[in-house]
This record gives structure tokens, C-alpha cells and sequence, in this order.
């Protein structure tokens, strides 16, 4: 795209309810944050890139994780999707798909639900074990309904950049608050149930069968990776990709999960009455709901681990006749 071109776009996207900065509603799209590490064996759940789960009802397994990606386009890390348990015997029911949910209050500007309802193009780098069609959905939450576009992986294990549009939903709106209000779907592997069908082009529907004709299978063997970069999810037209800057990108990861190192996080030490020691452990950023914890203790017996409801905060609680205790690591996970 020229830059005259590019410059029209974002006028364009401007007037059409998207912004000069802030304009990418997918977060992480350039895979810069990967608090998890790699995470092997996945079924449902959240890849080693923060914000990204792999989803699959088959035998297919993958280790999700932060690759080196294609530098020469400007993005120096990559989700990686490597296959260690292969389903090349695909029933109808099956399928396998990467996905970011987005949060209902992120979307109002989307004017979904009424006749003047956003539409939405999605731009990303792909390279795929496979050629062939390939499939991303949107789901919105709150209609209950999917819309999806076919691209085209003319190389195999080659960067390819592709860009697909999506219409408004003009029947339901999204609900302002911190649930989920649409997610974005990477196919990558589906069954009859999903494919039998004729696709209707860019509408909304609730047909199983016309979700995904034709798509690939990269479950089929366990040398297959599917890598993915550069996601990006604007109003209107495609733009250049906004690189933000990486501790912008981290502050939007937090909000959903959080790992640390104790040591190197500020937490807090209060006596509460006679009876109880209490350590209070602040968070970075405010997390989207009530998470849930997972804590490391190096020594000692406490009784009580929960948040309060401000979500900003944990505290560990023992007896002061218990065992002294120290956290050396914690996870909290406020996911959608």
C-alpha cells in the first residue's frame, strides 16, 4: 500500500469511529508478552504468548509458545503452534483453532447491534505447513453468531501476509461490560460438522456446516508448525500495524494474568488484631475480575489465600501460632 493510500485509510478509519492510536482492539498482536513460557500438551488453554488460546475437542496436542518470527517485516517474535500430537484421522465433530477473546466495554465503538454497526478488517502474517483455504471467525458473544473469511497460503512455511474483512453485527449489541464480546479464531484443523456446508459470504449466521468449507488439516503430523504475527483488528480499512511500545502491551497483559518472581515485586506485611499475620501482595495493573491464584510457598502453613474485591490485591493469612511462611511465586489469572 502506497502511503498516500495508507494516509486515506486511517482518514478514513478516523471518521468511521477508530482512532490514531489505540486502534488495534487485538492485544499482543506482535507477540512481544510471553509471561507463561512454553506450554506443552495443550488442549484448552493459553498459549506461552499472553492473550492467545489453542482450542481442540481431538487428539491433536501442540506446544504453544514465543518464536523468533520474520524480522525482514518488522516483527522479531512469532506464535508458535508446534504439533507434538498429530490427528490426521479427522472426525466430523473435530476441530482445532487459536483465538483471542476481546471485552465487551473495548467494542462499544463498534455501534454493534444497530444500522450503523462498524465493520472490521483483520490484517496478520501467517505461515502454515499447509496450502490451501484457510479459515478466521468472529464470534460475537451476545448474538450468538459467526462470520468468517477464507484466505489463501499459496507457500508453505512461508511468511504470508493476508488481510479479511468482516461486517458489523447489526442485531445485538455488545454488552458493555468485562465479559467477553467477540472473539477472533485462527482455524487449523475441522470436521464435516464444519466444512459440509456452502459459505454464505460476509454474514451472520448460526449454520454449523457453512462456518469453514475446505479448510486445511495442519494437525496431520507432528513436524507441523503454524506460526502467526502482526495481528491486527481495526475499524474500517487495513492500516499499518501499530508497534506500540512494549511496556504499553505488557500493562494490557496484565489485566488478564500475571506471573511473578516475589522477589521482585513489592508486597506488604500487616498484623491483624492478635491472631493473624497478613501479606499483602499488590498487583501492577488492576486485574478485569476476581482472579484466581496460584502461589509457591518456600516454607510454612498459611490458611487463607484470596482476593479482595477491588481485584488490586491478594493476601496470605496464617495464625501467628503457625509455622513463619514466605511466597517465592504466584500467578493470578483474571482470563476470559
Amino acid at each position: 500500500m502506497s502511503k498516500a493510500a495508507e494516509l486515506a485509510a486511517l482518514i478514513a478509519n478516523v471518521n468511521n469511529g477508530s482512532s490514531l492510536t489505540a486502534k488495534n482492539l487485538i492485544i499482543n498482536g506482535n507477540m512481544n508478552v510471553a509471561q507463561r513460557g512454553d506450554q506443552t500438551g495443550l488442549s484448552n488453554a493459553y498459549c506461552g504468548v499472553d492473550r492467545y488460546t489453542f482450542i481442540t475437542n481431538s487428539a491433536a496436542r501442540v506446544t504453544g509458545k514465543q518464536s523468533g518470527s520474520n524480522a525482514e517485516n518488522g516483527f522479531a517474535n512469532a506464535l508458535n503452534l508446534d504439533v507434538t500430537t498429530a490427528d490426521s484421522s479427522v472426525a466430523a465433530g473435530d476441530y482445532a483453532y487459536v483465538r483471542q477473546y476481546i471485552e465487551g466495554q473495548n467494542l462499544q465503538h463498534l455501534n454493534w447491534g444497530t444500522s450503523s454497526a462498524k465493520p472490521l478488517t483483520l490484517s496478520f502474517y501467517v505461515k502454515s505447513p499447509k496450502t490451501g483455504t484457510h479459515w478466521v471467525e468472529v464470534y460475537s458473544y451476545d448474538a450468538a453468531k459467526f462470520t468468517s473469511a477464507s484466505y489463501t497460503v499459496n507457500s508453505a512455511d512461508t511468511w504470508e501476509k493476508k488481510t479479511l474483512s468482516f461486517s458489523g453485527e447489526t442485531g445485538t449489541a455488545i454488552a458493555d461490560d468485562n465479559t467477553a464480546g467477540i472473539l477472533v479464531g485462527w482455524w487449523l484443523m475441522a470436521g464435516t460438522t464444519y466444512t459440509s456446508g456452502t459459505h454464505g459470504g460476509d454474514v451472520w449466521h448460526t449454520t454449523h456446516a457453512n462456518r469453514v468449507p475446505g479448510q486445511v488439516n495442519t494437525m496431520d503430523d507432528t513436524s507441523n508448525d503454524f506460526y502467526l504475527t502482526g495481528v491486527q483488528l481495526e475499524i474500517g480499512k487495513a492500516t499499518e500495524f501499530e508497534h506500540e511500545p512494549y511496556a504499553t502491551t505488557l500493562r494490557k497483559c496484565l489485566r488478564y494474568f500475571w506471573e511473578a518472581n516475589i522477589d521482585d515485586y513489592a508486597y506488604y506485611y500487616a498484623q491483624y488484631a492478635t491472631d493473624w499475620r497478613i501479606n499483602y501482595i499488590a498487583f501492577p495493573v488492576t486485574m478485569r475480575a476476581t482472579p484466581t491464584s496460584t502461589q509457591t510457598t518456600s516454607s510454612g502453613s498459611p490458611t487463607e489465600f484470596k482476593p479482595t474485591p477491588t481485584h488490586t490485591k491478594y493476601y496470605l493469612a496464617s495464625a501467628l501460632s503457625a509455622t513463619a511462611y514466605s511466597i517465592t511465586a504466584f500467578k493470578a489469572d483474571a482470563e476470559l
